[in-house]
C-alpha cells in the first residue's frame, strides 16, 4: 500500500486534508443518527404514556357503567375519538355490549358489538366481538342473521363455538336435525382442545334425545328416543 511508504508527516497531512474536506458530512451524519436516537425514545415513551391513559380511562369507563351514565357516555366518547387507535378502544365496546346484556339492551349490545368488528385491528378480539353478537341476535329473533354472520367455510380458531351457536340459532328456528348435526359438528371439533369444556354442548344433544361421548380422541354420537 502506498500508505506504508509515508512518513508520520506526510500521513498527518492527508487526515488533515481528509477532514477539511468530509468534515461537514461526518458532523451531519452524527447530528442525524442522534437525532434519530433521540426521536425513536420519544416516540416509545409516547406510545407508553398513551397506553397508560388509555388503560386508565377504560378501568374509570368500566367503574362508571354500573354508577354513572353520564360519566360512561363522556368516557366513551373519549375512548373513541383520543384513543381509538389503541387496543382499549375496542375492549371499552366490549364492556359496553357486556354492561347492555345485562340490562336487557339487546339493540345496544348489538351497535357496541358491531362497533368492535369495524374499527377492530385485531382479528381475535373481533371474532370474540362476531360470536357475542351472533348470541344478541338469536336473543333478538334473528336467527338467520345470525347463521350468516357464523361462516363455518372461513378458517377461524374459533371453529368449535361456531358451531355451537349455529346450532342455538337452528335449533331456536326448531330445525332440530340441523342443530343437532352443527352441534356435534362443534363436539368433534372441541376435541383438539383438550381444556375445552364440551359438558354443556354434551347436555344440549342429550335434551335432543342425542348421546356423545368422546373415546380416544374420536366422537361418537347416537340418536336416542326421546
Amino acid at each position: 500500500m502506498v500508505d506504508e511508504y509515508m512518513n508520520e508527516d506526510d500521513q498527518a497531512e492527508v487526515v488533515k486534508r481528509w477532514w477539511r474536506d468530509n468534515w461537514l458530512w461526518v458532523l451531519s451524519g452524527i447530528v442525524l443518527g442522534l437525532a434519530g436516537l433521540t426521536g425513536w425514545q420519544y416516540y416509545q415513551r409516547y406510545v407508553a404514556q398513551r397506553a397508560e391513559a388509555a388503560a386508565n380511562t377504560l378501568n374509570q369507563f368500566a367503574a362508571a357503567l354500573v354508577t354513572d351514565t353520564n360519566k360512561a357516555t363522556a368516557l366513551m366518547n373519549e375512548m373513541t375519538t383520543k384513543y381509538d387507535a389503541t387496543p382499549y378502544a375496542p375492549l371499552a365496546h366490549l364492556l359496553q355490549a357486556q354492561h347492555a346484556v345485562e340490562v336487557e339492551d339487546l339493540a345496544g349490545a348489538e351497535t357496541a358489538l358491531r362497533a368492535v368488528m369495524a374499527d377492530n385491528r385485531d382479528p381475535e378480539l373481533t371474532q370474540v366481538a362476531r360470536l357475542r353478537l351472533a348470541r344478541v341476535l338469536i336473543e333478538q329473533g334473528k336467527q338467520d342473521e345470525a347463521l350468516t354472520l357464523l361462516d363455518v367455510s372461513k378458517p377461524s380458531g374459533f371453529i368449535a363455538q361456531m358451531h355451537e351457536i349455529r346450532g342455538d340459532a337452528l335449533l331456536s328456528k326448531q330445525d332440530q336435525a340441523a342443530a343437532i348435526a352443527e352441534y356435534q359438528a362443534a363436539l368433534t371439533a372441541f376435541q383438539t382442545d383438550s381444556s375445552a369444556d364440551v359438558s354443556l354442548l354434551q347436555l344440549k344433544l342429550a335434551d335432543l334425545g342425542v348421546s356423545a361421548h368422546s373415546s380416544e380422541g374420536q366422537t361418537a354420537a347416537e340418536p336416542g328416543a326421546k
